[in-house]
């Protein structure tokens, strides 16, 4: 009896001061971290030149691909570009760089593309990330989404989305024109059962002084709620990646 007493009592303190068990890890734990940016509209892969290398400084390794008429390819804008066609750059991008487990995060517009990538390729990702980003149903258009939040009819000349806060000689790198037909075009979902097992989240910024409601993107980052993701609210503009780097990379690096 006595015997008996002290195992229980010795089994007691061992689990006193023994440390706890780590929490599991997810399945891409102990590789280097990849991440694939998707920028929003106007802009291209230079809006992430900043947090690039602060992440890479933290092991991971970043892919910031630009969309066809965007960006550095701003001398390729053609209007027949459309959703689809942004859809498969990514998807192309991932498949010949053979990337996988990778973390994609989607800024603004840039949430119908990652939208579409995870409906095509869902093996190849392990992360979505919405970054004040749409966050599209079966048919839904960006134009559709944001209704009149953003003044796309007023801002539209043959065919392209003109992005009139820049000033005229302006030097590169600069927000371009948009391919008009990536907001009018609905996306083609045909694999959403797969693609909705992929882990997702939601980061929703603020201004300072503003209600989240009040922002633009607060009808998607309920949606995101409304499937169960986590939803994070950043303080801070529309463009954290390019006004808030280290704060976002602080950020990411909790929702990895």
């Amino acid at each position: 009896m006595k015997l008996r007493l002290l195992l229980v009592l010795l089994g007691f303190t061992c689990a006193a001061i023994l440390p706890a068990a780590e929490p599991a890890k997810p399945t891409h734990a102990g590789k280097q971290p990849v991440l694939v940016t998707v920028h929003g509209a106007w802009a291209g892969g230079w809006h992430f030149k900043k947090v690039a290398p602060l992440l890479e400084a933290k092991g991971w390794k970043v892919y910031r691909p630009s969309l066809s008429g965007l960006g550095e390819h701003f001398n390729t804008a053609r209007t027949d570009i459309g959703l689809a066609t942004h859809i498969d750059d990514i998807v192309n991008f991932i498949l010949f760089e053979d990337l996988h487990d990778v973390i994609l995060l989607g800024h603004s517009y840039g949430g119908m593309v990652i939208t579409g990538v995870a409906d095509r390729i869902p093996e190849q990702i392990a992360k979505l990330v919405y970054l004040d980003a749409m966050v599209p149903n079966e048919g839904d258009s960006a134009i559709a989404l944001m209704g009149n939040r953003i003044p796309v009819a007023q801002m539209t000349k043959d065919g392209m989305i003109v992005p009139n806060w820049v000033k005229p000689g302006k030097p590169f790198p600069i927000d371009v024109p948009h391919p008009l037909k990536t907001f009018t075009d609905s996306i083609v979902l045909k694999n959403q059962a797969a693609a909705a097992k992929i882990p997702a989240t939601y980061i929703l910024t603020v201004e300072t002084g503003k209600k989240p409601e009040d922002d633009a993107f607060y009808p998607s980052a309920e949606r995101a709620k409304a499937r169960g993701w986590p939803v994070i609210i950043m303080e801070g503009d529309h463009n954290p990646h390019w006004r808030q780097p280290a704060a976002l990379v602080e950020l990411l690096g909790g929702v990895r």
